[in-house]
């Protein structure tokens, strides 16, 4: 008699949705749910733009989303232009305070029913987010399991390292102008978005796959 494991313990595959963005979409299968996914690039990489485009889908499922804003840098008019429903929105201004924005982030996801919440750390200066210690996302990582909320934090580097089951990294690969001389507008960006512990699927120009990460076009927000 061949002895089997036992699977009464093991966690079921987690639902994903959609980021909005389907190159992403189709390299990483979506975001999951229950778990912690972890954004992170400089600036002007897209990573503001894809946690817009995030909140955007959250709120169009007809969700409550809450957004943790470490540094007050959202601008409400600029997501509304994107698609997000500012009714379907909790906005939590931080001043600028890191460990208010964590207690914030673990009180909203202990009372459950939101479909997303985002914790926005990409204006912290790391050394800042740094501070945040591995037991706090392990905190955070434990008190969404189980449920059906969308954990995401957004930095400029990665901070909750093992905790997240989804890593994104982007980083720009290049801008179009139109326009020539002084007078140019900035018209597109260019930006690579690739999983951070494994290669990814990039689309180039033709339109083909390859294990590069996820080739994106983002319109300017």
């Amino acid at each position: 008699m061949v002895a089997e494991p036992l699977e009464w313990q093991a966690r079921p595959v987690p639902e994903r949705v959609c980021t909005g963005v389907p190159e992403v979409d189709a390299a990483t299968g979506g975001l999951p749910r229950g778990c912690l996914t972890e954004i992170f690039g400089p600036a002007s990489s897209g990573r503001t733009s894809l946690l817009l485009s995030i909140l955007a889908e959250g709120t169009a499922r007809e969700e409550v989303c809450a957004l943790v804003d470490t540094e007050d840098a959202f601008d409400p008019l600029g997501a509304a232009g994107t698609g997000v429903r500012l009714e379907k929105l909790l906005w939590v201004r931080c001043g600028h305070n890191a460990e208010h924005a964590l207690k914030a982030a673990d009180l909203l996801i202990q009372g459950g029913g939101f479909g997303v919440v985002a914790w926005d750390l990409g204006d912290t200066a790391p050394a800042t987010a740094r501070r945040i210690p591995l037991t706090s996302w392990f905190r955070l990582r434990r008190a969404v399991e189980h449920t059906p909320t969308v954990l995401v934090a957004l930095a400029r580097q990665s901070n909750a390292k093992t905790c997240a089951s989804l890593v994104l990294e982007c980083t720009r690969e290049g801008v179009e102008w139109s326009g020539a001389g002084p007078g140019r507008l900035l018209r597109e960006m260019r930006v690579r978005v690739g999983q951070a512990s494994r290669p990814v699927l990039r689309l180039d120009r033709s339109g083909d796959l390859s294990p590069r990460g996820a080739y994106v076009r983002l319109p300017l927000r």
